[in-house]
Parts: C-alpha cells; structure tokens; sequence
C-alpha cells in the first residue's frame, strides 16, 4: 500500500476576502431586495386563497404528510409553540446573516460563493409570488389549521389588508428554509469536523417551525429545494478546497501543517 503526501493548501484570506464596504452594501441590498422585491408583489388576494387550494389538493393527491400532525405536536405546549412562533420570528436573518459574516472572516472564498448562491435563490424566489401568488395555510380554512403566532405569539404579520411590511401572499418557495438550508451547507462544505453534518438541524428544525406554525405548505419548502439546488449546480463552490469530504480523499483542506494522504489505500 503506498501512499505520498502533498502539503495542506490554505485559503489565501488576504487574497480573497473581498472590500468589507462592497460587500456591506450587496449584503444590505440583498436583504433589501429580499423585503421590497416581496412587498412589490402584494395583493391578488382571491388568486392566491385559489391557488393554495390548489397545492393543498396536490399535497393530499400525492399524499404528503399532513401539516396538522406537526401542528398537533406543537400545541400540546403552550411553551413549545410559543419557542416555535418565536424561532420563526427571530432567526431567518441573524442566522443567515451570522453564517455569511464568519464565511467573510474565516473562509472568504466560501463566503464569495455562498453570497452568490443565496442571492441567485433570492432573485429566483421573488418571481414567484408575480406569476404564484400563494396564500399561506393559516388563511386557508380547508386546513383546518390555527394561526399560532396569532393565538399564541409572537406574530411577525398584521392583518393582511393592513401589513405594509410584508406580503403574506408570497408562501412559495420558503425562504426561511432555503436559506437555513444553504446555510447548513454552506457550513458543511467550509468545515472539516467531524460532527458538521449537525448542522442540518437547523434546517430540518426550520422545517417542522413553518409547517408546524402554518406559515408554509410542504410544497413551499420543496419549492425552496429546488430553486437551492439549480444554484448549486450552476455556482460552485471554490476548487481548492473541499473540507466537507474531509481526510484520505487527496483534496487539500483547511489544515495548515498538518499533511494530507493522497491515494492511500484502504
């Protein structure tokens, strides 16, 4: 069994980190994008109550799980619904945000890469609720479902007819999933430990939060999916390194004085 070694190529943050200034103002434009882009697609309110018929109706057709069995777990606690409605409400942006500045300081070229995908999801996520507009499952009386930030608390939105903040009729694709999603990438694609692949929980914990709360259909964030993984498989991720395949493959990671086996057998 033979085996060579080849030194540990590390990322070249002087090089790559991109002006804090522009990349200030392309995050801020992106989360202003994200909010105005939405609030520009408001109204359509019979369309939207007709088409989340529709995608309840294809949901039961091709027997998806019923969103009220998440939502029954969840009220079965005051506090557990509350923490639920709470998650919802407070840790879409500051977890994205806080995902894209430790790839700006500890992995740049990560960070170029990521900005971009999440920014080509955004886009692609704002055309749908122009040509879409959906109305969430709490507005649909055919679920069955309680508006829990409503009952409950803490509620993000106001009535429909009065919330100049946000477009409540803009439910597909999620973007708080495809966004705790590419951040749980993101991160299992820029590390190397051992226990990296735990961040999907924030995902999957994203996931039952939306549907639990009725916010979101299964189909949105099947949606969200979709639209993460066309942008993934046309922005890659930086060539050099690879740290979420980890050692023994013969691809350089983030390990500076540490030698990498290339070839070695098993």
């Amino acid at each position: 069994m033979n085996a060579r070694t080849e030194p540990v190529e590390a990322e070249p943050a002087a090089l790559s980190r991109p002006r804090l200034v522009r990349e200030l103002l392309l995050v801020a434009g992106l989360f202003l994008v994200y909010k105005l882009g939405r609030q520009l697609a408001t109204g359509h309110t019979g369309e939207a109550l007709r088409n989340a018929r529709d995608v309840w109706s294809l949901e039961r057709a091709v027997h998806l799980p019923g969103e009220g069995s998440v939502q029954s777990a969840l009220l079965h606690s005051d506090s557990l619904v509350h923490l639920a409605n709470t998650y919802y409400a407070t840790i879409h942006f500051p977890a994205t945000l806080a995902f894209l500045v430790w790839l700006y300081l500890r992995r740049p070229a990560h960070y170029v890469w990521a900005r971009r995908v999440l920014a080509a999801v955004t886009a692609a996520a704002l055309v749908l609720p122009f040509t879409f507009p959906l109305a969430p499952p709490r507005m649909l009386a055919a679920t069955g479902l309680v508006d829990t930030a409503r009952v409950y608390g803490p509620s993000v939105y106001g009535p429909p007819s009065s919330d100049h903040l946000s477009n409540q009729f803009a439910a597909m694709p999620s973007l708080h999933f495809g966004w705790a999603l590419m951040v749980a990438i993101g991160l299992i694609v820029a590390t190397r430990s051992r226990w990296r692949l735990l961040w999907l929980l924030h995902p999957a914990v994203t996931l039952l939060v939306i549907v639990g709360t009725a916010n979101h259909y299964w189909l949105d964030a099947i949606a969200a999916t979709a639209m993460l993984g066309v942008a993934l498989a046309l922005i890659h991720p930086p060539r050099h390194t690879t740290a979420a395949i980890g050692r023994g493959h013969g691809i350089p990671v983030f390990a500076p004085q540490e030698p990498v086996l290339v070839g070695a057998g098993r």
